[in-house]
């Protein structure tokens, strides 16, 4: 293909590496290019005209990951003149001018705080036939003000706030994102229903905080309120969140979380380690007593509920004891499932300093000894629902093996994945539906459900699916009138003001 001929619209194509905050963010960058006149490309098209790399800086081959696939689009921009590469998040952020030194067929560099620049700045790129670096160091608008193309017609993130105020020592993000800055409730909860009334099931609230939300307003119970408020809205089926940081989680969450019928119970609580003195070293302010703690408040809450974490092998300083001490809050948790990562030196952070960094090869045998451990735990406790029903919202792209397996998948309300046989009900189930089923079998990783399905519910978003409609959100408004009266948010109940 060529670049666009004229007065035919400009094609795109977003790349998304990272965590959930950037994969909202690239529905924004969609969301704001489709406003500007852009279409988005085929997926068989290589060779779109603008291509938009949004970047992740926590790991340390995300520079590596960058650079080599700005290289090979090199030879591709080389013979289609007029192609554009655009890169933003958190890598740039960092990196600034330094990529277009490195890389001098990129287009556009922007940053986490300026999303919203992002069509400006590539027109006048093309216009100046000069790359336009435009990085920003704290945020121009909030991001949920700006134009969202959703990708899923059944789920949809909304983000409660940006940026972080922790000071954890091996991670670059509080230098990336900035601050913390909170959304009001009420800007929250007109998104959510925008979604709502879009056909969208399912609401992720996101922050890479979430429950400090409302230290910008002076509210510490803000964030159970907010669970509580969404508990309200008509045709939202599940709500989850997303992260919590263990220093700041209060009984009211874990109350607002049981009481609300459409919170899921599902709680993803970075763990990070099991030794106080790592932990201490890291400057994450709790302790694994504490950790252990909480998790026993919300089972005690919520038996059935599944609790998620990260956790990072390899610090520096880390002693076979402290990983042994890692391996036993992760026996005593009971983990559903577990994000692990090998540590990973970033510059600018202070652990990249630290004495006592350790070898690749202790590292790499502390890490798989860690998964095998994670392991054998997820697979015991997958294996106690076993022959218990599941509700399942039907997902797309969740299943890698369904067309081998005539399968389809979805998660249920806990979180895990379920793989599904649609039974007398094959082409008839859609993405977005709602399906009760029977758990046949587990694995470490998912459930199978083979027999056939309890019932199957037709919903809304399963009918957007099938026409190819996905949600598009114009942008809420931050701190501004609005048409009609917010809705206001109930204040926490069950003692909650007393913690």
């Amino acid at each position: 293909m060529t670049t666009a001929a004229a007065g035919s619209p400009r094609t795109y194509q977003v790349r998304t590496y990272g965590c959930q905050m950037n994969v909202h963010d690239s529905e924004r960058i969609s969301g704001l290019l489709e406003q500007a006149g852009y279409v988005r490309a085929a997926e068989a098209d290589e060779q779109p005209d603008v291509v938009v790399f949004n970047t992740c800086a926590v790991r340390e081959n995300a520079d590596n990951r960058l650079y080599g696939n700005l290289g090979h689009l090199r030879p591709v921009k080389d013979k289609h003149p007029g192609m554009q590469i655009a890169v933003g998040g958190c890598l740039a952020q960092k990196d600034r001018g330094e990529i277009v030194r490195k890389a001098p067929w990129v287009d556009v560099v922007f940053g986490t705080h300026n999303i919203g620049s992002l069509p400006v700045l590539l027109e006048r790129a093309r216009h100046n036939t000069a790359a336009e670096v435009e990085i920003l160091e704290s945020l121009d608008v909030f991001p949920s003000t700006l134009p969202t193309r959703r990708e899923s017609t059944y789920a949809g993130w909304v983000s409660i706030s940006v940026g972080c105020n922790n000071t954890c020592t091996f991670c670059i993000v509080p230098s990336l994102r900035g601050k913390e800055k909170d959304r009001r409730p009420g800007d929250i909860l007109s998104e959510v229903r925008a979604l709502v009334d879009e056909g969208v099931l399912e609401v992720t609230l996101l922050g890479q905080n979430v429950n400090s939300y409302g230290v910008e307003f002076g509210d510490r119970y803000a964030f159970g309120k907010l669970l509580r408020a969404c508990g309200d809205i008509d045709g939202l089926e599940r709500v989850r969140f997303t992260s919590p940081h263990p220093k700041d989680f209060t009984d009211d969450v874990i109350a607002a979380m049981a009481e609300t019928p459409n919170v899921c119970h599902s709680l993803h609580m970075p763990l990070q380690s099991g030794s106080d003195d790592v932990l201490r070293a890291m400057r994450r302010s709790y302790r694994s007593e504490k950790y252990l703690g909480i998790i026993e408040k919300v089972r005690a809450a919520m038996p059935d509920a599944a609790i998620t974490t990260d956790i990072i092998v390899g610090f520096p300083g880390e002693t076979d004891t402290d990983f042994e001490k890692t391996l036993d809050v992760v026996r005593a948790a009971r983990f559903s499932s577990a994000f692990t990562f090998q540590y990973s030196k970033r510059p600018g952070t202070p652990a990249a300093t630290m004495d006592g960094q350790l070898p690749k090869q202790v590292v790499q045998e502390r890490y798989e000894r860690l998964i095998a451990c994670v392991e054998e735990i997820t697979w015991a406790e997958n294996r106690k629902l076993v022959g218990e029903p599941v509700e399942v919202l039907v997902a797309v792209g969740e299943g890698r093996k369904d067309e081998r397996t005539g399968r389809m998948s979805g998660r249920a309300r806990d979180g895990r994945l379920v793989h599904f046989d649609a039974g007398i009900l094959a082409g008839q189930i859609r993405p977005g539906d709602i399906v009760h089923t029977t758990v046949t079998y587990a694995a470490p990783h998912h459930l199978n459900a083979d027999g056939e399905p309890l019932s199957h519910r037709r919903t809304r978003a399963g009918d957007a699916a099938e026409a190819g409609r996905a949600p598009r959100t114009p942008g809420v408004l931050l701190g501004l009138p609005t048409i009609g009266a917010p809705a206001a948010v109930p204040a926490a109940t069950g003692g909650c003001a007393a913690h």
